[in-house]
């Protein structure tokens, strides 16, 4: 596990490195940094919104008395979108784009439910709900 987060940590900034300076070289210095800023710019206005969407869909999940699950992982996927369209690069902002549509959304929660399964039926991973 430690293995794959470093080289999930260490691989991400050298292709994101990779790619600014392909597409600076292509289309100049000064465009390449205003589109990676307008993409953040983009990406920030988009998440508030879609995280002030899930949250009113929370309220209401909870007003009805219904667990939010599937809001509470769309807020987390919506987070981590935001997070990807904030640093700067262009995979990133790609990968968060991606999450904060809804329809590709759903093929990302439906990942991150078979791995919490998979986690769950792992001896060596314990996952414990309190109430």
């Amino acid at each position: 596990m430690m293995g794959k987060l470093f080289l999930v940590l260490a691989l991400i900034p050298v292709a994101e490195i990779y790619v600014l300076v392909s597409v600076g070289s292509v289309i100049g210095v000064l465009p390449t940094i205003g589109l990676v800023l307008g993409t953040a710019l983009v990406g920030a206005y988009l998440a508030r919104e879609q995280g002030m969407a899930i949250v009113l869909r929370i309220r209401e999940s909870l007003a009805q008395g219904y667990m939010p699950a599937e809001e509470v992982l769309d807020g987390l996927l919506v987070f981590l979108a935001g997070m990807g369209l904030l640093a700067p690069g262009f995979l990133t902002d790609l990968l968060g784009l991606l999450i904060l549509f809804p329809v590709t959304r759903g093929m990302f929660k439906r990942w991150l439910r078979e791995k919490f399964d998979q986690w769950r039926q792992n001896p060596n991973v314990q996952v414990r709900f309190y109430s």
